[in-house]
């Protein structure tokens, strides 16, 4: 008696359902594969997953914020102004010593930039005509003057540009550049036909401010009016950028004066010397007045035209006159009276 054949099980079924786990999903255009549990995938958008991408506004939505926040600042502004109120209203001022409190602990400033930016303290309240150089040391030139004749006048003279002077010297007419001067072959040239136009300032503008402007109208030389209009003097470029970064000297300059040591009083002074420069040189400073040099203070001690010999005290020291340029001091002695043998 034969026995039946087993009958085999097909593994076609198992075998399709491993090629099948083992094939990649299909993936639809712009989505990924997250699994959400164990053993199943599902398609997320790929734009969920960039926050960044989702979070970035249309053109049309930046146009229409930029166009809201201009009209807001308007309508702000409007009423601000409306209201008498100031848009930096609440906001703390801050002083010149707390300015120089930040300086001083600022550890990035060497000591050049620390001293440069007190002189901007310093320079700020002064003004022009303390820097000016005085309409008595002033070279002019007369407009009816031939160029032949100027070029004589200012021969052995360091200055290149010079003020033309009209009917008298409170009627300045402009300037000559020396360069004007020698390119003009024709020596009958009246200076009035060539003079430039010249800059002219009050002497109680601030000296930062006069710099500001000079500079950007590109101006090196100012005419100096006092209050009642007449020429008190002229400034150069070159005296006010000296103001902030020191004595600037070039081949044709006078010799300079030796710098003064810190904590040692110079012994002679120039009557020149304003009296912030004095204070700064000799410790201490002059008493306000009338005045804004040291000669004239030394003139207004006196109440009279300065000679040789005066002296004028002023502490424990005297201030003794040692040489003067017509009725002007032109030097001083500063003199310790605790030591003098007189």
């Amino acid at each position: 008696m034969s026995t039946p054949a087993k009958r085999k099980r097909p593994r076609v079924g198992r075998r399709r359902f491993a090629r099948s786990y083992r094939r990649p999903a299909r993936r639809e255009a712009g989505t990924d594969l997250v699994p959400a549990d164990p053993g199943r995938l599902i398609p997320w958008p790929r734009r969920a997953l960039d926050p960044a991408a989702a979070k970035q506004p249309g053109r049309l939505a930046r146009g229409t914020a930029l166009i809201v926040v201009r009209v807001a600042d308007g309508v702000t502004r409007f009423l601000t102004r409306i209201l008498g109120a100031s848009v930096a209203i609440g906001r703390q001022p801050i002083s010149e010593t707390e300015l120089r409190e930040l300086v001083a602990a600022n550890s990035t400033l060497d000591g050049e930039e620390r001293r440069l930016i007190d002189e901007v303290f310093a320079v700020g309240n002064r003004h022009v005509r303390e820097v000016m150089v005085p309409r008595t040391d002033v070279v002019f030139l007369w407009a009816e003057s031939t160029v032949a004749e100027a070029v004589e006048e200012i021969r052995d003279t360091p200055h290149s540009r010079f003020p033309v002077l009209g009917d008298d010297h409170d009627d300045v007419l402009g300037f000559v550049h020396l360069r004007d001067l020698l390119l003009r072959n024709a020596g009958e040239v009246l200076l009035g036909q060539v003079v430039r136009e010249v800059r002219q300032m009050p002497g109680s503008r601030r000296v930062l401010t006069a710099l500001s402007d000079m500079r950007r109208e590109g101006h090196h030389l100012a005419v100096v009016v006092d209050e009642y209009g007449g020429t008190a003097g002229i400034v150069t470029l070159e005296d006010l950028l000296e103001e902030l970064v020191g004595e600037i000297h070039d081949e044709y300059d006078a010799a300079p004066e030796p710098e003064s040591v810190p904590g040692v009083r110079p012994e002679s002074l120039d009557g020149r010397c304003n009296l912030a420069d004095f204070a700064e040189r000799c410790g201490f400073g002059l008493p306000p007045g009338p005045y804004e040099t040291v000669g004239g203070f030394v003139m207004a001690m006196l109440g009279r035209i300065p000679r040789v010999g005066d002296e004028v005290p002023i502490g424990p020291y005297r201030l003794l006159v040692t040489e003067c340029d017509g009725r002007r001091i032109s030097r001083v002695q500063l003199v310790d009276s605790s030591t003098a043998g007189s």
